[in-house]
């Protein structure tokens, strides 16, 4: 599509051209006719021609200027709508309910992006983001390894990692392998808290996360340790925990004491 154009490594532009690799994407966001997928960054296409070829209804939004005459002049037609703007600026309220998410996300946009997707009021229903392995991995992990990476996403969906897409696969190759992360929106996970609130408790827990609980909340929510060390045992949560070692439901649980 466009021979001479170099990817900018500063929008971390990586091209997937693999055709199994692709369609794993579809796979995973069962992409069927008539769906309206979102497809974030489509660069040279090779997504959204898939896309199309299901016979779903792609609105596509890319922020590089040099893009945006290449991608109008090989898509036309009704089912290709393409925004050329910033997609942390984007209007999600102009899509369908539960509208659909496929994409092959920068790196450096990836955490950014997750919590918007996360929190906008017209929510998807279905997304595959092909990400970085190692993020794919914290946002879908475990109590021991969580992170508020995780925690606020598993607050809005169901998580599933999808295949791995190697490095090699890519033009130009990026220095690690990427994977297929799965969101299925189902939350907000609780109705009884303001999740900005939430999300302060929690953010303030893993302020110091190599220290434990009862030293990173005190230093976090600007509480004496006494109070916060209370305030655990109430939520029946070892003090001497670390933030990554609980779980979302231990979170809600430490939440309500404090509320209480």
């Amino acid at each position: 599509m466009t021979s001479k154009y170099v990817p900018k490594k500063s929008l971390g532009q990586h091209w997937l051209q693999d055709e199994a690799s692709l369609q794993a994407m579809c796979d995973a966001a069962e992409v069927q006719s008539g769906d309206v997928v979102l497809e974030i960054g489509p660069g040279q296409g090779t997504l959204t021609e898939v896309l199309l070829e299901r016979g779903a209804k792609v609105v596509a939004v890319e922020f590089d200027d040099e893009l945006i005459e290449p991608l109008k002049a090989r898509f036309s037609g009704p089912n290709f709508v393409l925004h050329h703007e910033d997609v942390l600026r984007f209007d999600f309220g102009q899509l369908p309910k539960n509208y659909k998410v496929v994409a092959n996300i920068p790196y450096y946009l990836t955490s950014h992006l997750l919590r918007l997707l996360c929190e906008t009021q017209n929510h998807f229903g279905l997304a595959a983001l092909l990400v970085q392995k190692e993020v794919a991995e914290r946002v879908a992990a475990a109590p021991g390894k969580m992170s508020t990476l995780s925690l606020s996403v598993q607050f809005y969906c169901a998580i599933g990692l999808g295949p791995v897409i190697g490095a090699k696969l890519f033009s130009p190759p990026p220095k690690v392998d990427s994977q297929i992360l799965l969101l299925d929106y189902t939350g907000p996970a609780y109705d009884d808290l303001d999740p900005a609130a939430f999300f302060r408790l929690t953010k303030a827990g893993f302020s110091e996360r190599r220290k434990k609980l009862r030293s990173s909340l005190s230093g976090g929510l600007r509480l004496p340790k006494p109070a916060v060390e209370e305030m655990l045992q109430r939520a029946q949560i070892n003090p001497d925990a670390r933030a990554q070692e609980l779980s979302l439901a231990d979170w809600h649980k430490l939440y309500s004491t404090l509320n209480a």
